[in-house]
């Protein structure tokens, strides 16, 4: 179970860092990047290309501001793409999910919300999950833990405003 997770820049690791470790904590194994769409194209297809090869089967590329490096990944792979769009200093990030979630017909990428790095490695630990039951087995816990914590602050709610 091997899922890369490519950054367009450095300062995008605080949003990538949730989804590195949620993708740990569920046992897969992460490669992590910096590449560009516009500065590195040649890497990032190359890398895009040979991931496969490399053991990965599920790819999260995020970038900011002209946010074309999901893309630029996905149309060189035929693994599952999942773009993550980072907050910018413009346009409160706007640009970047439009950049990424509007792709050609034929260039798929699941998009998940702005900064939404911990939705992007859950998405991607459920894709894992059709393959690998271990996964499946984990993702009912971890839902079932989240359901709990939801009780758990309602029946701590109405104590505190029954008084």
């Amino acid at each position: 179970m091997k899922v890369a997770v490519i950054m367009g820049s450095k300062s995008d690791l605080p949003v990538l860092k949730p989804a590195i470790d949620t993708l740990r904590d569920f046992g897969i194994e992460v490669e992590a990047h910096i590449m560009s769409a516009h500065r590195t194209p040649e890497l990032a297809a190359d890398f895009a290309k040979n991931a496969k090869d490399k053991g990965v089967e599920v790819i999260i590329a995020a970038a900011g501001k002209a946010a074309h490096l999901a893309g630029v990944i996905a149309g060189h792979t035929i693994l599952p793409v999942i773009g993550l769009p980072i907050k910018s200093s413009t346009m409160d990030g706007l640009d970047s999910l439009l950049s990424t979630v509007q792709m050609p017909e034929g260039i798929p990428v699941a998009t998940v919300a702005i900064n939404g790095g911990k939705n992007a490695a859950l998405l991607a630990v459920q894709i894992l999950a059709l393959k690998y039951d271990t996964l499946s087995d984990l993702l009912y816990k971890f839902k079932e833990d989240m359901q709990l914590k939801v009780v758990a602050a309602d029946a701590e709610l109405r104590e505190e405003l029954s008084k």
